[in-house]
């Protein structure tokens, strides 16, 4: 058995289908893929490439189920001419013979998946809309369309290999000639060869551009939540192509409003004489203004629902969370002396001189700025 193991590198059985290969490539691939997973799962990225480009060739597998990895230096397919040369043959046929190879490297190659940030404001996460995203990608040369040729002119056939995409190299050796085969240099294992390649790709196909993406913001996402956009990742080499581009989102703070799970949270400051007495107010909301009735005898920390004006459920549309109003009652700190008289007989009529405090549970009441306040984290 060669090393190393693509069939453990995959995670799946040495009797696999072509099926369960491929499921788990894709799974492994979006999980080391470097632009997703992070610079350092390079390494792993490139592994399970290359197990993938073994297992999922009906010709390679063979090889190297019988012990050669195509994917090694001189291609796994040494073979001996003369001495045991026809054995091998007999045994093990073209695939450790001179017509060995999996032929010439395609020059479109499918583009690389993209990963991008993208910030929005909490109204847009409450009721879902379109934001445009300006991203940096390959994109198809709009000069040669992905031909990497320049004007009318194509591939040509390389003249070192022939086509073949790689070249045979012969030794002699004690067991007799030793033939090895690896990738034409001339033309980089493509068997053609671009003379005049597009002044623009200068043969790539592609060119980096920056452009905008609209994306599609669902009702009731939330923060760092990935949406997936088929196809507009990188585009590949010869035009080949393009990945899906995968956006995070990011929920930019309120400065009225926080939210938690479907339900937003409000810290309104109200005086004394409200809440002692009751009062209708107004507050602003992400549906527009609406009226509120505070209760008499409301106290700090006493909470007003408004239904359905919350976040759009993400699982169903058609609800929404509520909005919660959390009440601040303010002591007032600079009276006149006709205010002290008037709250001084106030007292009096109720016997607060008698009054013996009572123990109660802490309050814990955020800071806030403005008559209606501003809003606060209420997770922080």
């Amino acid at each position: 058995m060669a090393e190393p193991d693509y069939y453990e590198t995959l995670g799946v059985s040495r009797d696999a289908t072509q099926d369960e290969i491929k499921k788990a490539y894709r799974k492994l691939s979006r999980k080391y893929h470097p632009d997703l997973a992070g610079p350092e799962f390079e390494d792993k990225f490139k592994a399970v490439n290359n197990a993938y480009d073994v297992l999922s060739d009906p010709d390679k597998r063979r090889m190297y189920d019988m012990g050669a990895d195509p994917n090694s230096p001189g291609g796994g397919a040494q073979s001996f001419q003369g001495g045991f040369g026809d054995i091998f043959t007999d045994l093990f046929g073209s695939a450790f013979g001179a017509t060995g190879g999996s032929g010439p490297i395609p020059r479109t190659q499918p583009g690389r998946d993209a990963r991008a940030v993208m910030d929005i404001d909490l109204k847009t996460a409450v009721f879902g809309g379109t934001s445009n995203l300006d991203i940096s990608t390959y994109q198809v040369c709009t000069t040669c369309h992905g031909t990497g040729c320049e004007g009318d002119t194509k591939p040509t056939q390389c003249p070192d290999c022939k086509g073949r995409g790689s070249v045979q190299h012969v030794q002699n050796t004690l067991l007799g000639q030793m033939m090895t085969e690896t990738p034409c240099n001339r033309c980089g294992g493509h068997g053609t060869v671009i003379e005049h390649p597009c002044p623009t790709c200068q043969g790539h196909g592609r060119v980096r551009t920056k452009r905008t993406v609209t994306v599609n913001v669902p009702a009731g996402v939330d923060d760092n939540t990935r949406i997936r956009l088929n196809h507009q990742g990188e585009v590949g080499e010869g035009g080949g192509p393009a990945g899906d581009l995968y956006v995070d989102i990011r929920v930019k703070k309120d400065d009225t409003l926080t939210r938690e799970g479907d339900d937003l949270h409000s810290w309104v400051r109200i005086p004394l004489t409200w809440a002692a007495l009751g009062h209708t107010s107004k507050v602003a909301t992400f549906d527009g203004t609406k009226e509120v009735e505070i209760p008499a005898g409301s106290q700090t920390g006493s909470t007003i629902e408004l239904k359905g004006l919350g976040v759009t459920s993400l699982r169903d549309s058609k609800q929404r969370g509520n909005i919660i109003i959390h009440l601040i009652v303010e002591t007032p700190t600079k009276l006149t002396d006709e205010q002290k008289k008037l709250l001084e007989k106030f007292a009096e009529s109720r016997k607060d001189a008698d009054y013996e405090p009572q123990p109660g549970s802490e309050v814990k009441i955020p800071k806030s700025k403005g008559f209606f306040g501003k809003l606060k984290d209420a997770l922080s």
